[in-house]
Parts: structure tokens; sequence; C-alpha cells
């Protein structure tokens, strides 16, 4: 069954496009009034915003908070929570990559995935904790990654910062458990969005091969099925996880990787 989402309130961090879009796009048809995030053209991101508003008939905004900044997260869900009373569903997944030998990892590019793929998910989900606890129920969906379970080289700032995205899920988690508040990593493996294309390129540069090379022996290698999972069968695991059927998964990461871990 489809849990119906109606009346619900979600933020969905880095939603205006790829897995986020797609995620934000599955709770709207099923009711929920979004709060769309991330960067992009105004005009398309306003596009992306009506359109969806249209389609599924529900509300949908946007916020442009820059999550390398605590007070406009903060403001994200405090401006969200003022508009509709209430935020239900907090999905944190916006995320950026750098590809590079360690000896070579430029320090700032380590200090922006460490502020957006990790401490961004934890000022949003500090802000909306609280609003959680009172209404005696919410979900907080952080979108981690297979490496938040497992490593691979040339991308020590993602693994640190996505290992650490799990290690504050479960913390969170414990401390949310009697207050109807559940909060979850969905663990996803290769997905075809706009970040793996650049992975591609970035890959064959470090490791001196070919793109078909790095699609081949280094991207779909990692995934027993050999294939891309895809948007729907993350959306299906999302909507699980914020209906009440999923109440009791808690403090979980739940791998959507084709067996990549299981290896």
């Amino acid at each position: 069954m489809t849990p119906s989402l109606k009346d619900h309130v979600a933020i969905v961090t880095g939603s205006t496009s790829g897995i986020g879009l797609a995620l934000a796009e599955a709770m709207a048809e099923q009711g929920a009034r979004i709060v769309l995030n991330g960067l992009g053209d105004p005009e398309k991101i306003e596009a992306t915003r009506a359109g969806l508003a249209e389609k599924y008939g529900v509300d949908v905004r946007y916020h442009g908070a820059d999550m390398t900044k605590p007070d406009q997260i903060t403001d994200m869900v405090t401006s969200t929570v003022k508009a509709f009373g209430r935020l239900d569903i907090l999905v944190n997944n916006a995320g950026v990559q750098h590809v590079s030998p360690i000896e070579d990892f430029p320090t700032e590019n380590w200090d922006q995935i460490i502020a957006i793929n990790l401490s961004s998910a934890f000022h949003a989900t500090k802000a909306a904790v609280p609003v959680m606890k009172t209404q005696k129920r919410g979900r907080i969906v952080n979108i981690a990654s297979a490496h938040a379970l497992v490593a691979s080289p040339f991308k020590a700032a993602y693994v640190a910062a996505k290992h650490g995205v799990l290690g504050l899920t479960k913390t969170v988690a414990l401390e949310t458990a009697t207050f109807g508040v559940t909060v979850n990593a969905i663990c996803p493996g290769y997905v075809k969005t706009p970040l793996v294309e650049a992975q591609i390129a970035d890959q064959a540069k470090a490791r001196g091969i070919s793109e078909d090379e790095v699609m081949r022996n280094v991207i779909l290698a990692a995934q027993p099925t050999k294939a891309f999972v895809t948007f729907d069968q993350l959306s299906g695991l999302l909507l699980y996880l914020v209906s009440d059927a999923g109440a009791s998964v808690n403090g979980t990461a739940l791998s959507v990787d084709g067996g990549w871990t299981a290896q």
C-alpha cells in the first residue's frame, strides 16, 4: 500500500534536481506539502516548484538556504514551521563530491564536503527535532550512501562525511525514540545523477583510464546487479519509512545498492 501523506509537511534539501527532486515528487504525489531547497537557475527552480504544485495540487515552496550556512539552514526549518504550523518529514539529501588522492585533496574541498554532506544534516536536524518532539511524531531520513558503510579510494571527504551521517542517524534515533520520531539513513549505491556523471570524468582523470573503463570497471563493478539504482526504488523506500508502517524502523542504515555492501 502506498501511504497517504495528505497535509504532511516535508523539507527535502538538495531537491532542485536528482535524487532529492525525485523524493520530493514522490511525497507530493501522496499529498505532502513540500519545501524544496537547492542550487540552480532561479527560473528553472521556479518552473520546477510551480510544476510540482500544479501536477499534484499541493503547496510547494522553495527556500534557498546555503547548506554551508548554519543560520540559513535553521531559518529554512523555522520558516517552514511558521508557514505551515508543523514539520512532519525532513530529508537531508544535499551533497557534493570531489575525487582526488589524499595527498592532493584540496583543503577547501574537504571543508565544503563536510559542511554540505554532514554538518548541514546536523543543523537541520537540530532545528527540526524540537518541533517533531512537540508533535509527538516526525520522520527524519538521511540520504547517506553505500559509502556510509564501505570505502572507495580517492573519496576521503565524501566517505568520512557519509560515515558521519550514519553516526548522527543512530545517535538522534536513540534520543528521539520515545517521542514518536524516527531517524533512518538510506544508503544508495550508484544512481545515475548529475553528481555521478561528473564522478565518472573525475575518476577517469584520477585513475588515468577512460570513462568507459570507469563505468565498467569502477562504477558498476561495485554493484553485483550491474545496474544503476533508480529513483523509483529510492522513493518507494522513503515512502515506507515516513509512513506509519515504518514506525518501528529506527536508527537503521538501509542499503539500496544491488548487493554492493553484501560483498
